[in-house]
Parts: structure tokens; sequence; C-alpha cells
């Protein structure tokens, strides 16, 4: 398998982590900001309490369920809680911290929220207490695991139970989750060879599959929801391409204003861990991130679809893993494969559960990077057709849903690649050791 080059560049070429924190706090209070443009605060106020206390089972928009000003300000407070955990954990701001903060600001249009991300975030960062390991190990399963968010939801407001018997058991369940997650996590990525991207998706699958079953038996009701906004794709699309174009000079000016290190992160295939905040410099990762948002944005309205709230958190996601496994040359034929996919198999491209899985998919960037663009659109595809049919698995209360699909893609398509063909670069590299992704994230989370 292929080893990671890791190249030290200096000056502006890196970024203190004190200037990271700084750039996550600007972005929190522009997103703040902008909420008052939508909004008037008692407007804000009510519908952030009304998010507060949703069930936020996919697909929840909260644009829909409440309004955009609310939903900005809720996105806003998740950031810096994030960011809180971050700094908690005395961990540095690399590449896959990068992608876990963003893709808790898209979650945060839709399922995730202050009140059901603690008891998970909680429960990670008590397992690294009790096993005396260092609180960073246990950071990305904390800042992930919150995919499993609307569970603490679902069982504080959605099952008739009184108030505080709710939100017991539904932070009791957040908290074991929690727990759980890390050791977990470590152990699936194992499954996948790294080759999707949402490991924490993929053991979320899992552990909702057997909490919802569990709740069924017990004859509780468990279902999945569509609440779309389709109302505001004029705004939020000036805000996206402003918002990217703005991270792609960014990283162009602290790259000394050239492009070196692109190259680099293209070279990579993206299994994971490959942080390309190492492999090009931070410079260029936000240049490939800043990229990638365009292309993800454009993508979606050249389809037809509007900018909903689950649709912009898939767009933040791809975003987000531009610093952790995705560029464009791997992320867009699996992209077109899955588009292929909804036609021929007559779903509706524009509506926002096709859309997002069309974004989610890029999970499987890594097997474009390892195999070649046709391969990578077979993933799509393939990808498409699963995700479309294993949602009722867990009621709709894992948010990475295609983390799951994609998980069960790559662990069915790469050891049948493996076996049948050398990927080119073995050929070409044949004495390189295989990569463990296992003992990457590791290395990685101890900020090594």
């Amino acid at each position: 398998m292929l080893t990671i080059p890791v190249h030290h560049y200096p000056d502006l070429r890196t970024l203190p982590t004190k200037i990271l924190y700084q750039l996550f706090i600007l972005i929190s209070i522009i997103m703040a900001v902008v909420a008052f443009f939508f909004n008037t605060p008692l407007e804000i106020w009510d519908g952030f309490w009304l998010i507060m206390r949703s069930p936020a089972n996919l697909l929840t928009d909260y644009m829909a369920l409440a309004n955009p000003g609310a939903t900005l300000i809720n996105a806003s407070i998740m950031t810096l809680q994030a960011l809180v955990v971050v700094r908690i954990c005395n961990a540095k701001i690399n590449g896959p911290v990068i992608a876990a903060l963003f893709l808790i600001i898209g979650f945060s249009f839709f399922g995730k929220n202050f009140y059901n991300s603690m008891p998970i975030v909680l429960g990670s960062l008590y397992y690294a207490k009790v096993t005396r390991n260092p609180l960073e190990k246990s950071l990305l399963a904390a800042l992930f695991g919150t995919a499993l968010g609307p569970l603490v939801s679902e069982l504080s407001f959605n099952e008739g139970f009184p108030l505080v018997i709710g939100v017991s058991m539904g932070y009791l369940a957040g908290f074991i989750v929690g727990f759980i997650l890390p050791p977990l996590s470590r152990h699936v990525i194992t499954f996948t060879k790294g080759f999707s991207l949402y490991n924490v998706g993929f053991t979320s699958g899992f552990l909702g599959t057997l909490v919802i079953s569990l709740m069924r038996s017990f004859g509780m009701t468990v279902e999945n929801s569509l609440l779309i906004s389709s109302l505001h794709t004029r705004p939020f699309t000036l805000l996206l391409i402003t918002f990217f174009t703005a991270i792609f000079i960014f990283g162009f000016f602290i790259n000394n204003k050239n492009f070196k290190g692109i190259k680099d992160i293209h070279e990579q295939t993206g299994q994971l861990s490959t942080d390309f905040i190492d492999v090009g410099g931070i410079g260029a990762t936000f240049m490939n991130m800043g990229m990638l948002g365009v292309f993800s944005t454009l993508y979606v309205l050249a389809l037809g679809g509007d900018l909903s709230g689950p649709v912009i958190g898939g767009i933040l996601s791809v975003v987000g893993f531009g610093a952790f496994g995705k560029t464009l040359l791997t992320a867009t034929p699996v992209m077109i494969g899955a588009t292929i996919m909804s036609h021929l198999t007559l779903h509706d491209t524009r509506t926002a559960p096709i859309l997002i899985a069309i974004l989610f998919a890029t999970t499987l960037s890594p097997i474009t990077g390892r195999y070649g663009a046709i391969v990578g659109m077979i993933a799509g595809a393939l990808h498409l057709a699963m995700v479309t049919n294993v949602g009722f698995l867990y009621g709709g209360v894992n948010l990475y849903n295609n983390g799951f699909a994609g998980g069960l893609i790559a662990a069915m398509m790469v050891p049948i690649l493996e076996a049948i063909h050398v990927h080119r670069v073995a050929r070409l590299n044949p004495d390189r050791p295989e990569l463990d992704p296992a003992e990457e994230i590791e290395r990685l989370e101890a900020g090594e």
C-alpha cells in the first residue's frame, strides 16, 4: 500500500494552532452575525429552542423546522463547543480535526445541536479517563461521534416519557454510546482498510442499528423524518461561494502566493489517514478545500437542486475532508457515478436525499485514488443504491447514514479489487510497506 510522504514546510506554509483557533472562532462569529440578516432576535430565540427540543432524526432540516437565523446560531454554538473540546484535549488543529469541525458545522444545519451532542462527547472523553489514555486519543471519536445525537433527542422528546425520565434516558444512552465509540471505531477501520473516510459513520451505523433494534423490541416506534426547506437557495449560494472563494484566497496567500503543495496533495490516494497539511502544507490544503467547496456547490445547482440544510451540510462535509482525504480528482468520479445511478434507477436527482447521497458518496474517494476513475464511478453508483435502502435499520438516528453505506461498499469492493489486480502504486513502488489505517489514526490523534 501507499505510505504518506511527510514534508515540513516553514514560515507561511504552516500556521500556529493559535491562529487556526482564531480562524474558526471568526467563522463562528460570522455565522452568528449573518443569522440576524435572516431573522429577528425573537425569531432566532424561539427557533433555537425549537431546534434544541426536536427529535432531529434524518432528515430534519433546521431551516424548515425553525428558520435560517436559528440554524446559523446553532452552527455557531456547535463550532465553539467543538473548539472547547479540542482545547480541553490540548490537541493541535490538524487535517482530521479540521474535517471534524466542518462536519459539525455542516450537520448543525440538520440533526446536531448542543443538547444532543454533549453526552456523546462526555462519554468519549470519559473513556479516555477510564483507560488512562491522553484525552486526544478519544478526540476524533468525540467530535465525529455526535452522529448519534438524534438518539439522545429521540429518547428525550419523542417517545412519550415524562420530561425528566426522557432527558435522563437520552443522556444516559448518549453517554454510553460515546464511551463505546473510541475502541469500536479503531477496530472497525480495519474492516474498510481506510477506503471509506467516514469511519465513525460506519461504526455509528452498527451502534445505531443495535440500539434501535432494542427500542423496537420494547415497542418503541422510531421512524425517519423528511422535513426540507427549499426557500433559501439564492442567499446561501452567495454565502457559500463567497466563503469557499475566501478559503481558497486565504490559502493562496499563506502559501506565499503560489500553488506549491497542490500537486503533492493530488498525488495521494486519500486513504485513511492522509493529513493533507502534512503532505502539502496548510496553504495548499485550504486551496484544495476551497476548490472542493465551489465545485460541490455548482454541481448541486447544475443538477437543479436546492440548497437546503442537509445539502449545505453535505457540501461543508466535502469541504472539511479536503483536509483529510478528498481532492477534486478523487471525488468527482464518485459523484458522477452516483449521479448516473440516480438516473438509471429513476430517482429524482433534484431531491435532498439523493443530492446528499451524491455529495456524501465522496466518502469513497480513496477508491478512486487507488484504483482509478472508472472504479470510483462504480463505487459511487453502488453507494447510491446502498444508501437509499439502509436508513430503516437505525430509524434515522445515525446522521452519517452515508458513512455506514460507504463502509459496506468499501468492505465489499476492496478485497475483490486487491485480489484481481495489483494496483498502480504497488506496480511502481513494489518495495513500499503497507499502510495500516488504524495505526495512522493513532499517530494523528497523538499529534505526531
